[in-house]
């Protein structure tokens, strides 16, 4: 995948245009870049053009000016879809990402195909009970990290994966993360219930691995039901599905983007 920079702004991207067809967007997970992917680019180049985003403060999107903040990520975004003359796309994101691409859907949603969300929640209708338990845990999480990076990413892979294939996986670009970009994670409140539920005009799956915390697997189910929409419960995955059982993931969601295909002709 070709590396690029958005003009005017921090964040770094990677295309593979080869295939002339409908868009895939890809937003990692926190603490890692769009390396995490690296299964779902091998798996559908060709098939579908794929651009993958590199969050603030994560993998080459560090370069940030007096400003900039996480709240600009789908501003971003949309830079990047009229640079690369994207009209709509397909998201998919996983933990971090997932809350990005539906901010996304939010502010634009006449460029959204569908959406694809793993390990994630609704940031529209976001129990505050909820909001604040993971707050904690988050926050338990990253005082880690203030006394090494080390440390913060060998418990951190324990969480975010099941299979140990995967753990190491997550481990090695968990290392990567810089210390400093944790304020960027500060600005992720103000995109949690900061837009009114609408109906979507376009399809949703939603979905987590069956050894993630039963938190989210409730998150999950009760998101499902609201919503009505696709769901899919992983088997021998954690947090990170796609990285935890790759090939599963690629298939399932290559079901869901012909469904989504199909639906629309």
């Amino acid at each position: 995948m070709e590396l690029l920079y958005l003009d005017n702004s921090p964040i770094a991207y990677y295309i593979d245009d080869s295939a002339a067809k409908e868009w895939i967007v890809f937003l990692h997970a926190a603490f890692v870049d769009r390396r995490m992917f690296e299964s779902q680019f091998e798996y559908f180049s060709g098939k579908y053009n794929l651009l993958a985003i590199d969050i603030l403060g994560h993998g080459n999107s560090v370069c940030a000016r007096k400003g900039d903040s996480v709240e600009k990520m789908s501003y971003w975004i949309d830079g990047i879809f009229q640079k690369q003359n994207i009209a709509a796309a397909h998201f998919v994101g996983v933990s971090l990402g997932s809350v990005f691409i539906q901010d996304f859907a939010n502010k634009y949603p006449n460029k959204v195909l569908s959406l694809s969300c793993f390990g994630g929640y609704d940031i529209n209708s976001f129990d505050i009970k909820k909001q604040q338990s993971n707050s904690k845990s988050q926050m338990k999480m990253m005082s880690k990290a203030l006394f090494s990076i080390k440390w913060f990413a060998e418990s951190n892979k324990n969480i975010s994966a099941y299979t140990s294939e995967a753990q190491s996986k997550f481990y090695n670009l968990n290392l990567q993360f810089k210390k400093k970009s944790f304020k960027y994670l500060a600005g992720l409140q103000k995109l949690v219930n900061n837009c009114p539920k609408n109906q979507r005009k376009y399809k949703l799956l939603v979905g987590c691995g069956e050894h993630d915390i039963p938190m989210e697997i409730e998150i999950v189910n009760q998101w499902a039901e609201s919503e009505n929409c696709d769901k899919i419960i992983f088997k021998e995955a954690g947090h990170c599905v796609n990285m935890d059982t790759p090939q599963e993931f690629n298939i399932c969601l290559e079901e869901f983007l012909k469904k989504c295909r199909a639906e629309n002709l």
